[in-house]
Formats: structure tokens, sequence, C-alpha cells
């Protein structure tokens, strides 16, 4: 049996730490980086990667059918340590399935949010109307504002500039909430899998005047964004997701709230960034797919939906 991964494998992670250093990533928490080094299995696999926000068994399946040489997750399979990896635990199973096959699992997570075009402004191109993929071109255009980072990070690499946690946009002009939820409810669409968005006002505003809210700032943080957010001094908190108590605290103090589903605001990133810049850093020596099975594990059943 080989000691190493395939030459393969070892050229998409050394992409992956190019396109997002792991000195970016949050290693106060996340766990980044290589978390599954499969041995090198020669005319096994193809030279492919498979990108995907969270590593199911059935993405799990996908790429082994698929014969894919790597699974770039982006959350983190293996997040704490482990006392032992068994077939009873769903997802350590997968992980020795996927050895198994010789497939390796690369996570790099809050990397990716800290980049300069990464997730988070990727988010905040979406609200002010910039092209969210390379050489895209949009009908109207992109809305006047500035841009600055929630959280600072210390040392960063050189070439990464401007990289930080969390993203706050200031409007020029206000821009009415309703016009924002529909740039966030297309734009983070993958096959029509996202039904709606949940908004909360204060609880002043009446029905039908919500939509009109004017909004001069908007703090954005990609999956659960609560700590992050905190006391910031804008209009609205645009995340993935926030806890009920959170959230009244947000709209007591007048802000205005969007959520999406922790993964919704996340997901899209793969097919409109991730996957393009992966390619030309591999200069079109891989086949990169974005998993097609991977989905937020919630849906909203509308009233009187049947057949669901």
């Amino acid at each position: 049996m080989s000691t190493t991964s395939s030459p393969f494998t070892q050229a998409v992670v050394a992409a992956m730490r190019k396109l997002y250093p792991e000195k970016l990533a949050d290693s106060s928490f996340d766990n980044t980086g290589l978390l599954l080094e499969a041995p090198h299995r020669e005319n096994h696999l193809k030279d492919s990667v498979l990108l995907t926000v969270d590593l199911t068994k059935g993405v799990a399946d996908e790429a082994i059918r698929r014969k894919d040489s790597i699974i770039i997750t982006y959350h983190p399979i293996i997040f704490r340590g482990l006392k032992a990896v068994t077939l009873a635990n769903s997802q350590q199973s997968s992980l020795l399935r996927l050895a198994q096959e010789g497939i390796s699992v690369y996570s790099p997570h809050t990397a990716v949010d800290a980049a300069p075009e990464g997730l988070n402004d990727w988010l905040a191109d979406i609200v002010t109307n910039r092209p969210l993929k390379k050489n895209q071109s949009v009908d109207t255009e992109s809305i006047d504002h500035e841009r600055s980072i929630v959280n600072s990070i210390k040392d960063i690499p050189d070439g990464f500039e401007g990289a930080g946690y969390g993203r706050i946009v200031r409007f020029k002009q206000p821009q009415k909430l309703g016009d924002l939820v529909a740039r966030m409810q297309s734009s983070l669409q993958i096959g029509g899998r996202i039904s709606g968005l949940s908004v909360a006002v204060p609880q002043s505003i009446p029905r039908g005047k919500k939509s009109s809210i004017e909004i001069s700032s908007i703090g954005i943080c990609a999956g659960s964004g609560g700590s992050m957010l905190n006391g910031l001094d804008v209009d609205l908190l645009f995340t993935g997701e926030l806890s009920h108590h959170e959230a009244l605290a947000a709209v007591e103090q007048g802000k205005c709230v969007v959520t999406a589903f922790h993964s919704n605001t996340e997901r899209a990133y793969l097919k409109d960034r991730m996957q393009s810049a992966l390619e030309e850093v591999m200069e079109g020596n891989a086949d990169i797919a974005v998993s097609e099975v991977d989905r937020d594990p919630f849906d909203i059943i509308h009233k009187d939906e049947v057949n669901w």
C-alpha cells in the first residue's frame, strides 16, 4: 500500500492553500486543512474534485460513484478530537469508506469566510449588485458603497490584505429592504431549493410597510452570525441563522434581520466562485464538480402544500 496520497490530490491541496491559506482560518475553534489523507491507489480514481458544503453519506456515495480523488468540504467533518473511528458512527463510517476507496478530504471553512473575494465578500456582492461570477455581466449598475471587515486577523499572509471575518456594507444611498431581500433570494438559489427567507423587523413597522424600510448599512456573516454581528451599529443583519433571542434582541434595538438557514448562505458560493477559482489555479488539469446532493437539512413547507 502507498504511504502517500496521489500527486493529483497533493496538487489540489496546494491549490486550495494558495486560494484560501489556512493562516486565515479561525484556529480558536476551527479545524481546517487535510482531514483525511487517503493512500494513493494508482489508476483507481479520476483526476477529479467534488465540492460540497457538508460531507454527508449521500455526498460520500456521490464521490465514490464518480471516482473523485478528493472531496473539498467547506464544513469540517472532523471538528473535535476523536477517541475512536467506527462504522457505528455515520460520519466516521463515511470517512472509513472514503479512505478505503483512496478518496481524501480537505476542509477550508473559515479561511474561505475571511479571504478577499471569499464567502463574506460574495455575500456583500449580492446585496451591492456586483457580479457574482467571473466575467459575469449584470443588467443594472452595482450599488455605491463602502465595505469593511468586522474582525481583523493577525499576521495576514502577503497578498491577502483586506482579509478578515464578517463584512459591513454602508450604502451611499439607502436601499429598500424589499429590494435587498429579492436580491438575496435570487442569488442564493440552487435549483430552486430555497423557497423563502426569514425576515424580522421592529414590531413598530406595520404589515405592508416592511419591504419599504430603508437600509443604509448591513452586517454580514455566512453561516451562524450571532456572536460576530452582535452589537454592530448597522440597520440590517444578514446571516444564515440567529437564535430566537439573538433575533429578538436585534429587532428590539431597531434592526432588521434576514436569515436563510445556515448553509444556504454558503452553498451557491461553491458554484459561483470556488469552482472557477480552483479550475484556474489547477490550469484546467482537473475535473471540478459541485455536489448535486448536498443541501441544507431544512426545507420550508408552505401552508396547504401537498406531496412534499
